[in-house]
């Protein structure tokens, strides 16, 4: 029969109705009903138990009154290891406990004053079913109305943190709980999630299940509808968990004579099976072991298709890491110097948290675990777990609507609105164009192309010769340490880097004058300011000599009046005309990441400087692009670097956050200056720049979504008021701290991005350093994933990241330090 040596927890998170007439009719109670009527079914011994943890106020009065369920202790509770309380919510400690054993074939053959050992290891082996209700509300209404009334909302992260507290002490358990060893795999064991309602029904908070639930993204066997209507509401219900990202291995379907299964496999393609049971009793108060054998057919092809799917996905992510290997080819990555053990296998993400698949080893066993992707993914997740279903149905709606249609001499809803939205925060006061295109480092092709043109029309060079008899050409002024991204025109707006030499680029001669910026950073708790070399003969005096309290003083406009921007100035201006004069080429564009050289190592360029090269390249005429492909869109605590620096540019250019990470896009804003260049009566005077994918649909769609959400107060509890601002994300006490240890160089912490730099001679730093290759281990190990650039280490989150998130990692990584 079917009850030979299992493990069952079924996990009726919450239900409504008083305890006792629940209770009454459990699917404990029956089938301890019909184990005792078919013994022959249980092999060795069943042991049932029903528990309630939690009950709102009025449950707990009603159970008082008179019902038949027992009140026990609450360090009956506490043994399991969980609070006896739960703050703020109104749910009281209920604890109610119910157990039987029922005899199995095996254990009636030892009598009961007879062999001890032999009963001892019986009761390790017994097949267990237990069904806990961790949160109960007296009316039988969905749990949010019933948690409303009753004065007893639980929040999701508590009902998600119980399940999995529940599930780890079920798989722990089999490690201590005795079971022979040559019980192989006979011993299994099978964990249920039953939920209350439809997938979208919602939970005790209001959320939707299933986006509740997705953070466990377990795989989901949909019970459908066989009634009329039924096909509907079960394709319906299907599509609604996919676009969340569960898997579904089987769909099952109580027979109402109607063949919904039949239009449904037709819909599915026979992707996966749909299983029918038998109709249902009429009288749902008649026995169910008729209607229990047979169905017995049925529930052990359903398990036997369960079985198959989890044992089909535990392959595949077993030989993933090595394939991965074989076949791939990682970016920025040396082959050899990653083991396959050090593979990171990411099964899902749900909102800021990579859910990775860990092998283990036999001690442990195999776990999906949570890292927070404190990289962001190469700096372009913002979404929480909120967001992040958001976008996903905002992009499905914008696939089926337009799947992809051209772009030039068009227009559509989506590009038309992220061309509003952007115009109107990070281009506001400035901007009034917006070219798309796909990722950051065609957006600076594109910026320099118009950064170019702009340049030749104001200074009367349309023609070729005219600068060509100078023997020079047009050059960028450029920030040394400073990357613009890896197509060949954006590398020769960077000065020679790991990322430019000739075994990456042999084309690379760096067309620009690539001017050495000063720096600032934190160390003993103090700002610093760090003076090239170039102005060591110069009268550096100032009184930043001495440091700054706070990043605040750093990005004060008052310092424009300082003896230090006096001297920016002149070394500007000295080293642009002795360019000019050695050389004999035209600065034509500017080009900067504002506030902070990304790639180039987290270094964090002085405002000050930045604003009066801004300042000096506008009064030559020469055109000014931001490259805010890491800045923009909130990653530095505003919308744009402009609010920053405190002056605009002429172009800027944004991708990464901008569609909320979903898919790549990247938008040119510009002046409408910078567009008057290129009109003209002839399409050869045009832009001749675009991609098959320019202002896609999707991509569009996305980023109206994402920059509407992070620029919404009542969404973004990170603004300040006003809206213009996050607050302050890392915890400044700890940021300090970390500035001042011993094996910390530097550190600087702007909106959402906290970096250091390890101390190190000059042969273990730079890009290719490996000094924080254990750390980087070591946070991974603490759930924090990051990825270094070199002997620099940075933790990246997102617009709506909770400070106490960031303050965890401050923690972790203070405590890693030693």
């Amino acid at each position: 029969m079917w009850l030979m040596h299992w493990t069952f927890r079924i996990l009726p998170t919450w239900c409504g109705g008083a305890i006792r007439e629940w209770a009454k009719r459990s699917l404990v109670q029956e089938v301890s009903r019909v184990g005792r009527l078919h013994p022959e079914a249980i092999s060795e011994g069943l042991f049932l138990c029903n528990h309630t943890l939690q009950v709102s106020p009025a449950v707990q009065i009603s159970a008082r009154a008179g019902a038949s369920v027992p009140v026990q202790p609450q360090s009956a509770w506490n043994a399991g290891g969980l609070s006896s309380s739960l703050n703020g919510t109104g749910m009281k400690d209920f604890c109610s406990y119910e157990s039987q054993l029922l005899q199995g074939v095996k254990s009636r053959n030892i009598p009961a004053d007879g062999d001890v050992y032999g009963r001892a290891q019986l009761r390790n082996t017994l097949s267990r079913f237990t069904c806990k209700t961790m949160w109960a509300w007296y009316e039988p209404i969905s749990p949010h109305l019933a948690a409303a009334r009753e004065g007893s909302t639980v929040p999701d992260t508590m009902v998600v943190e119980a399940i999995q507290r529940s599930l780890q002490a079920l798989s722990s358990s089999r490690k201590t709980s005795g079971h022979r060893e040559d019980a192989g795999d006979c011993a299994e064991k099978w964990a249920i999630l039953e939920t209350a309602g439809g997938v979208a029904s919602p939970g005790p908070s209001g959320s939707l299940q299933c986006d509740m639930y997705r953070s466990l993204r377990f795989s989901g066997l949909l019970v459908g509808d066989g009634r009329l209507g039924g096909i509907s509401t079960t394709i319906a219900a299907y599509e609604s968990l996919r676009s969340r990202g569960y898997d579904i291995p089987a769909i099952v379907i109580v027979d109402s004579g109607l063949s919904n299964e039949e239009p449904v496999l037709q819909y599915l393609r026979h992707k996966i099976p749909v299983v029918v049971l038998p109709p249902l009793p009429e009288d749902p108060n008649k026995r169910l072991e008729e209607w229990f054998r047979l169905a017995e057919g049925t529930f052990l092809e359903l398990m036997n298709v369960l079985e198959n799917s989890h044992s089909k996905r535990l392959r595949r992510l077993e030989e993933m890491p090595k394939m991965a290997g074989e076949i791939l080819w990682w970016p920025f990555t040396q082959h050899d110097l990653v083991a396959q053990d050090s593979i990171t296998l990411i099964d899902s993400r749900s909102g800021e948290n990579f859910s990775v698949y860990k092998s283990g080893t036999p001690s442990t066993g195999k776990t999906i675990a949570t890292q927070f992707d404190a990289c962001a993914s190469w700096w372009t997740q913002g979404p929480d777990s909120i967001l992040q279903p958001e976008i996903a149905r905002e992009v499905a709606y914008t696939a089926g609507r337009y799947g992809h249609v051209m772009f030039p001499e068009n227009v559509h809803e989506p590009a038309l609105r992220c061309a509003e939205i952007l115009l109107a925060g990070a281009g506001r006061g400035w901007a009034e164009r917006v070219f798309f295109s796909d990722n950051g480092s065609t957006a600076i092709e594109v910026a320099i192309k118009m950064a170019f043109r702009k340049y030749i029309v104001d200074h009367g060079l349309s023609d070729p010769s005219t600068i060509e008899r100078r023997g020079g050409q047009l050059k960028v002024v450029a920030l040394k340490g400073s990357y613009h991204g890896d197509t060949l025109g954006a590398m020769e707006a960077q000065a020679p880097s790991a990322y430019t030499g000739f075994k990456q680029q042999p084309w690379h001669v760096g067309r620009g004058f690539f001017l050495e910026p000063p720096t600032v950073f934190q160390r003993q708790g103090r700002w610093h300011l760090q003076l090239p070399r170039v102005f060591h003969d110069s009268d550096s005096s100032d009184s930043a000599s001495s440091g700054w309290k706070s990043r605040d003083e750093i990005f004060d406009i008052c310092r424009d009046s300082t003896p230090l921007a006096n001297l920016y100035i002149r070394s500007i201006n000295q080293q642009l005309a002795a360019a000019v004069r050695e050389e004999n080429n035209v600065p034509a564009a500017l080009i900067i990441e504002p506030v902070m050289h990304g790639a180039g190592g987290m270094d964090m360029i002085d405002p000050l400087y930045q604003r009066m090269l801004v300042r000096e390249c506008r009064r030559r005429g020469i055109p000014t692009i931001f490259d805010e492909v890491l800045s923009g869109c909130w990653r530095f605590g505003v919308e744009s670097a402009v609010d920053l620096l405190g002056c605009s540019p002429d172009i800027a250019c944004y991708s990464k956050l901008l569609s909320g990470g979903l898919v790549p896009l990247a938008a040119t804003l510009a002046t409408q200056a910078v567009f008057e260049a290129f009109r003209g009566i002839s399409k050869l005077d045009a832009l001749l720049h675009g991609h098959s994918y320019t202002a896609h649909a999707v991509g569009c769609a996305s980023a109206v979504v994402s920059l509407q959400y992070f620029s919404d107060p009542s969404k973004n509890s990170n603004l300040l008021p006003g809206g213009r601002r996050l607050r302050e994300l890392w915890k400044p006490e700890l940021v300090s701290l970390i500035s001042s240890h011993q094996s910390v160089e530097r550190v600087v912490s702007v909106g959402t991005i906290f970096a250091l730099e390890l101390r190190a001679n000059a042969a273990e730093s730079g890009y290719a350093s490996m000094l924080s290759k254990e750390l980087v281990e070591n946070l991974r190990q603490e759930g924090i994933y990051t990825r270094p650039l070199g002997n620099v280490v940075y933790l990246m989150c997102g617009p709506l990241t909770q400070p106490k998130t960031c303050t965890t990692m401050l923690e972790k990584l203070l405590a890693l330090l030693g």
